[in-house]
């Protein structure tokens, strides 16, 4: 299965690793899932990653992107013309819409309907319960 993630399911699965958006990226991990990425959203988990509030060690950061670009499926997609609340959301969508995945983030608000067309947003825990995993600890 391949989803498309926002950063701020990947943020919130390094910050908390027994939540749903932890577990989401555990699927990834083990290779249950498939991520699909452009290099626009390569960049944006890159550099939200670096953040040093985060205080995320750099190297390990390196190796989650590595590790998720090698076994992801790397996407080219075509522009939307559609607006969204937020304008830094839309590569995510147009990959999302490129693939025909699904759309995984925690800011659900930021995706309207009328603006996603035919991409289903789901949240971390919504999806998990769609393909009926858990998430651990709960």
């Amino acid at each position: 299965m391949l989803v498309v993630l926002d950063t701020n399911v990947l943020v919130s699965a390094l910050l908390s690793p027994f939540g749903a958006p932890a577990r989401v990226l555990d699927l990834i991990l083990v290779g249950d899932v498939q991520l699909a990425y452009s290099d626009q959203l390569l960049t944006e988990y890159r550099e939200v990653l670096a953040w040093p509030k985060f205080g995320f060690e750099p190297r390990y950061v390196t190796y989650l992107l590595d590790y998720l670009t090698a076994s992801g499926r790397h996407v080219v997609p075509r522009p939307l013309a559609v607006s969204l609340p937020a304008a830094d959301d839309l590569p995510f969508l147009e990959t999302a819409a490129e693939t025909g995945t699904v759309l995984i983030t925690g800011n659900r608000r930021h995706f309207p309907a009328d603006a996603c067309g035919r991409v289903e947003v789901v949240t971390p825990a919504k999806f998990l319960a769609q393909q009926g995993w858990r998430a651990q600890g709960g």
